[in-house]
């Protein structure tokens, strides 16, 4: 797994270093840097899959960072440097270079082996940007072997991958709590149990079109009709690639979410904190930018009340807008507690709730 990530002359850092854990969480402000973080590592993956010493800085996973002048570091050379730290202690540098109007950095240096995250095996790594797909009657399909299928940067592919691995075991680790021995391990099943608990209970569909490269889902809900996911609701379609993401993800690889809790109600953002807490456990190394204080709530949860996750293997990064410091650090504790809380970290509900109390003061 990696250790820490440095990130030298990209967007708004100069020369910055993060601590990763099994489980890291990047929150705070917008704009402040949290989405720069994994992008880096994004594009850290690009490199190592292309044997052409470039990478492009438009379209693989999402990508749109415009040219090369746009993901400079104003004060910094106009070298790009990423250096990866594993858990033994091995460094892995890359450095990027380009002419400012170019719409791909040239890879100077890369190192002669990379981390298991970064190997070119299918599952190893995977990205869900936060402008995942929405309800969809019909879905694409990838032109890969079922070995190297993943769900998608936009969980575009989820259907395929669903339909694909339906003889998938899922390690026990992973499995829903409340499945018992006597419940099947099945890939469909587990997500069928994991979403279930997360945005509504409902059974899953697949099917794909002989000779195209389409896939189709259906969902339906206790003693209800099948149903096309626009008729089911955004907060099913947007959880069900993390989900199978997290339960499909190689051991030692690393899973990479933008805003897990989009779309869904507070208890099933909880229940994804945990669910995220339990894919870390199981030794996928996961990341997590969020702005919801009830996913963090979940991987609290999962820490103090649950023992899922040891308070060891979880970090938080809290960037709170000012760029003349650091991210601040944060640990849990191990009832689940936070050992520092800053100012602007999830406090919001408390400063309302004081003004509103003020308001009812007699005067």
């Amino acid at each position: 797994m990696i250790h820490s990530l440095q990130i030298q002359g990209f967007k708004r850092f100069a020369n910055e270093i993060f601590r990763m854990s099994p489980l890291t969480v990047l929150t705070g402000m917008n704009g402040a840097g949290k989405t720069s973080v994994i992008h880096a590592l994004v594009l850290i993956r690009e490199a190592t899959r292309r044997d052409d010493q470039f990478v492009e800085l438009n379209g693989p996973f999402g990508l749109d960072l415009g040219t090369f002048s746009d993901i400079q570091n104003w004060n910094a050379p106009e070298l790009v440097r990423f250096q990866l730290i594993d858990q033994q202690e091995a460094e892995y540098v890359w450095e990027l270079q380009g002419s400012e109007t170019a719409l791909y950095a040239d890879v100077k240096t890369e190192p002669q082996d990379v981390p298991a995250a970064f190997k070119p095996t299918g599952r190893m790594f995977q990205y869900l940007s936060a402008e995942r797909i929405g309800p969809r009657s019909i879905l694409g399909s990838a032109a890969v072997p079922a070995n190297l299928l993943e769900v998608g940067s936009r969980g575009e592919f989820s259907a395929q991958l669903l339909y694909a691995l339906d003889t998938f075991a899922v390690d026990p680790v992973r499995r829903c709590p409340g499945a018992t021995e006597n419940d099947a391990a099945l890939l469909k099943f587990e997500t069928e149990r994991w979403l279930s608990r997360v945005a509504r209970p409902v059974q899953i569909d697949t099917e794909t079109l002989a000779g195209t490269s389409v896939a189709a889902l259906r969902f339906r809900g206790p003693n209800e009709e099948w149903v096309r996911p626009p008729n089911m609701g955004f907060g099913v379609t947007y959880a069900l690639p993390v989900i199978l993401a997290g339960l499909t993800s190689g051991v030692d690889g690393l899973l990479i979410v933008e805003n897990p809790e989009a779309h869904l109600h507070p208890a099933g953002q909880s229940q994804m904190g945990i669910f995220l807490a339990t894919i870390a456990a199981a030794g996928v190394q996961v990341l997590v930018e969020t702005h919801s204080d009830h996913v963090l709530n979940g991987i609290r949860r999962a820490i103090g009340e649950q023992r899922v996750l040891q308070a060891s293997k979880a970090t938080v990064h809290f960037f709170d807008g000012d760029s003349l410091s650091s991210p601040k650090t944060l640990s849990f504790t191990e009832t689940g507690g936070i050992d520092s809380w800053p100012p602007g970290f999830f406090d919001q509900f408390q400063l309302d709730v004081a003004a509103l109390t003020r308001l009812r003061r007699p005067r």
